[in-house]
């Protein structure tokens, strides 16, 4: 369809075959590594996918970072970013990473609906301030839960930083790609699932995005910046796949704007 190679990532990333199965080898070895640390399969509601992995650090806990995976709604699960909490970790939060219902199984509306009750599930587990980061599609999930009411008033007062990263922050586009057969999008849904369309929120907002992503996925980013006043930071020499590296570094500057 007429939009389909403006959100086509893999096409444009050099070996792009061989990311998944990485990220997949590199979660399993770090799990195995964190031992007791890794509490796995943590359930936040009846669904089979309604599932969290929580990891605590060494001493005392700051807070916790929850990071929603990506993939266009329809595909992964937390098991292949695990080792991407290492780096909030070393700098003693905790880090809590969900699965969720994927495509066509539920609509991206109840989607939402899921991380909020992860998010209400970490919130009651966990002490101190909550952080919310997302890729991709789970920059889009992370980014409405500052929509008014998806929250509760206490969950919600706990949030004290949210950073979407290569968010897909309109979904009206995705009407126009051959995705939508599988995301089932019709276009009231995707105008009241996009962030760009909710209340400027007052919890702190970055935008993370990678300056060699596909310009819709910079458009997207900047469309949401703009779109609530807040700033959107382009990462030199990053593109869609590798954009999240970073988390799994404790040095770096995304890690220091989660965790710092």
């Amino acid at each position: 369809m007429e939009l389909d190679d403006a959100y086509a990532n893999a096409a444009y990333i050099p070996d792009a075959g061989a990311y998944p199965p990485r990220w997949t080898a590199e979660a399993a070895a770090f799990r195995d590594a964190l031992g007791p640390r890794a509490e796995l399969d943590l359930p936040y509601g009846s669904d089979a996918r309604e599932r969290f992995d929580l990891f605590r650090p060494e001493g005392p806990v700051k807070g916790c970072v929850i990071f929603v995976h990506g993939g266009y709604w329809k595909a992964f699960d937390k098991s292949t970013w695990s080792h991407l909490a290492a780096g909030p970790l070393a700098r003693g939060w905790a880090v809590a990473m969900p699965s969720y219902t994927l495509c066509p199984e539920a609509r991206i509306s109840a989607i939402t609906g899921q991380i909020a009750a992860e998010v209400a599930a970490v919130a009651g587990m966990t002490a101190g301030p909550l952080v919310l980061t997302g890729h991709s599609a789970g920059g889009h999930l992370v980014a409405r839960m500052l929509a008014p009411g998806v929250l509760s008033d206490a969950v919600a007062a706990r949030i004290a930083r949210v950073v979407p990263i290569s968010p897909l922050s309109d979904l009206e586009p995705l009407l126009r790609t051959s995705m939508n057969e599988v995301l089932r999008l019709d276009p009231e849904e995707a105008r009241s699932e996009s962030p760009v369309h909710q209340p400027a929120p007052t919890v702190p907002v970055t935008v993370w995005v990678g300056a060699d992503e596909r310009p819709a996925f910079l458009d997207q980013a900047d469309w949401l910046a703009r779109a609530w006043g807040v700033p959107c930071e382009v990462v030199p020499g990053r593109h869609h796949f590798d954009v999240i590296d970073a988390l799994a570094d404790a040095r770096s500057d995304l890690v220091a704007l989660l965790a710092g």
